[in-house]
């Protein structure tokens, strides 16, 4: 069993922040996130990726009602929804990365799986594939978000 200072599970706004001062404060930090990629729902399915398409139709608006009045003429207007979308996806995927860089950057263990306590002090980690591990924590840091009831 590894042991650390901290462990935080969840990564998004509130986890990998706290897991990034934990290891500018000297501690042995490791980070728990379920899913393959960092940043939970608001980087990867939520604020980010709605901000990144709500940004595309902005343009496409401008360039409909707004153009025309600073003197600029587009011809044929259309949506290339599926670029939209791959669009979307390079935002996320390039926030996702940084997210990655900040950890590696700042030494901090990710472990991919569901994170629960076994004990005060220590967390299982189950992945969604293969076998359970235990992380010794003298803090821990719990960061999962919430859904409404």
């Amino acid at each position: 069993m590894e042991n650390y200072d901290v462990v935080v599970i969840g990564s998004g706004p509130g986890g990998y922040v706290a897991a990034i001062r934990a290891a500018q404060l000297g501690m042995r930090t490791a980070l728990v996130e379920k899913y393959n990629t960092l940043g939970g729902t608001c980087l990867n399915v939520g604020c980010i990726p709605s901000k990144a398409l709500l940004d595309s139709s902005e343009h496409y608006h401008q360039a409909k009602e707004q153009f025309a009045t600073h003197g600029i003429e587009v011809g044929s207007l259309g949506i290339d929804f599926p670029q939209m979308i791959a669009r979307k996806g390079e935002v996320v995927s390039q926030t996702t990365e940084g997210i990655n860089f900040l950890m590696k950057k700042n030494k901090i263990d990710v472990h991919h799986g569901l994170g629960s306590f076994v004990d005060a002090h220590t967390i299982a980690v189950t992945p969604a594939k293969g076998k359970a591990t235990q992380l010794g924590a003298k803090h821990v840091i719990v960061a999962t978000g919430s859904k409404p009831s």
